[in-house]
Formats: structure tokens, C-alpha cells, sequence
């Protein structure tokens, strides 16, 4: 492990340093959107880990959230955060999610995003309902992994505006809370939210996936590996059947989203 993830080890150690450390919120959305106040014992310990780091910072509230890929027309998200009770329930009631823009900034771009009305120009009674709510400075940290999860770590606090001063001092600790929170969370998470590819794709059959990612025909792509059309359908099939899938589109469609191409 290295040495860089201690932290995380450690949480329980650092656990009561968190305000509202019984209140960790867990939003998950499935085929609708699901809420649990007590996650398990293993992932309260990561996020107090995550949250400890935050309030280090200067922060008292802190979400992480993350995206799974699949399935492609209904991605599925889970939320972590010790934010008040009230505000947590009321953010999931009304969707916020759905109109987040923190969250729609994190599908795009890797840059840091500092909280302001001008950033919630297309969604102002989230923005409005926020600041009734106390929740009114925050800077959320957009961050990706190989396996293309999209997770963003907010800082979060009632008072005290960013300025730039701050804003250099703090970004690149705030950049390492999130990717080792990132990497941690997810990786747990995963197991119950991402497919399973329990037989390894052989590399023809990669490379016959990625040509067909490409829009290739079977034809095209007997030409371009020197092998007949009838042994890269073969290798297609294969990789359905593999990834659990219908169709060889599919197929790469997942195969791309999982990192395995």
C-alpha cells in the first residue's frame, strides 16, 4: 500500500474530529433514487477519513460523490456526506442531483470549481436554497479514474468567502484529499455497482473490439488484422458472451467504459 493512503487507514483515529460524525448520509441513485442514513462500518470510516482531511482545510462539511457508467442510459450515483440532516433529505426529495452543476462541471473537466451564483446561472433555486439553508461557500474537486468513475470531493462551510489567497495555499491538498478518497471509495464501492468480467477478454478479442469501437465492419476489421471475417465474429461472440451483453456494439460500448480497451 503506499504510503500515501495511510490516512485513510487511520480514519477511525481521526474520527471524532469530524462535526456531525453520526450524520453521514449516504444517497444512492439505482433504478430510483434510494437513501440510507447508516452505511456500513467500512465506508462511515473512509468518508470520516475524506471529511477529517476537508476540515483540515478549513472546512467543516464535506460530500464526496461518484458516478458509475453503467449502465450507459442510467448511470448510476452515490452520494457520501455529513451535511445537516434536513438538507440532505430536501437536496434528494427535490433531485438536485439532476441539475447540480458542480456535478455536470465533473463530467467535463478535471479544473477545481469554486461556488458562486454565477455558477448555478441555470439552476438558482438550488443556489437560493443553499444559502437558506446555511450551505453557502464551497469548492468542489472533480477527479477520474482509469476505470472512468467520475467522482467530486466538495468542501463545504456556512461562512467565510474563498479568496485567491486561500484558493493557492489549499488547492493541492485539496487535489490529494480527493484523489486518495477517490481511489479508495470507489474502489470499494465498485464491486457493488460495476459489472464483472469474470473471464478476461483475450487481446484479439480487445483488438477486435476496438476496431469495432471505431465503426468498422466485421470485413474491415479481417483486413486490418490479417485474419478471416469468420474468426473475428468469433472473437465478437466471445466477448459477448464474456462482458454478459447482447450484441458485439454493446460489447465495445462496455468494454470501453470498464477500461478494458
Amino acid at each position: 500500500m503506499n504510503a500515501a493512503l495511510a490516512p485513510l487507514r487511520s480514519a477511525t483515529q481521526v474520527a471524532d474530529r469530524i462535526t456531525n460524525n453520526n450524520n453521514i448520509h449516504m444517497n444512492a441513485s439505482l433504478d430510483n433514487f434510494l437513501f440510507e442514513r447508516e452505511p456500513d462500518s467500512r465506508l462511515s470510516e473512509l468518508f470520516r477519513a475524506a471529511a477529517a482531511h476537508v476540515r483540515d482545510l478549513g472546512f467543516d462539511l464535506c460530500a464526496y460523490h461518484v458516478r458509475f457508467p453503467l449502465p450507459i442510459s442510467s448511470p448510476k450515483a452515490v452520494q457520501l456526506d455529513n451535511y445537516p440532516c434536513a438538507w440532505s433529505q430536501r437536496y434528494r426529495a427535490l433531485n438536485y442531483q439532476a441539475i447540480d452543476p458542480t456535478l455536470a462541471h465533473a463530467q467535463h473537466y478535471a479544473s477545481p470549481l469554486v461556488w458562486s451564483e454565477q455558477v448555478f446561472t441555470h439552476a438558482p433555486a438550488l443556489w437560493d436554497d443553499m444559502q437558506a439553508n446555511g450551505i453557502k461557500v464551497g469548492w468542489a474537486h472533480p477527479v477520474r479514474c482509469a476505470r472512468n468513475l467520475v467522482g467530486v470531493l466538495t468542501a463545504a462551510r456556512s461562512e467565510g468567502e474563498i479568496c485567491s489567497r486561500e484558493l493557492r495555499e489549499k488547492q493541492a491538498m485539496l487535489a490529494w484529499a480527493a484523489q486518495t478518497a477517490h481511489m479508495e471509495i470507489s474502489r470499494y464501492l465498485a464491486p457493488r455497482f460495476m459489472p464483472s468480467v469474470d473471464t478476461p477478454l483475450s487481446q484479439r478479442e480487445i483488438d477486435v473490439l476496438r476496431w469495432t469501437a471505431d465503426g468498422k465492419t466485421a470485413s474491415e476489421i479481417s483486413a486490418i488484422l490479417a485474419i478471416s471475417e469468420r474468426t473475428v465474429n468469433y472473437h465478437a461472440n466471445n466477448a459477448v458472451v464474456k462482458l454478459g451483453v447482447a450484441n458485439k456494439t454493446a460489447a465495445a460500448a462496455h468494454a470501453a467504459l470498464l477500461g478494458l480497451l
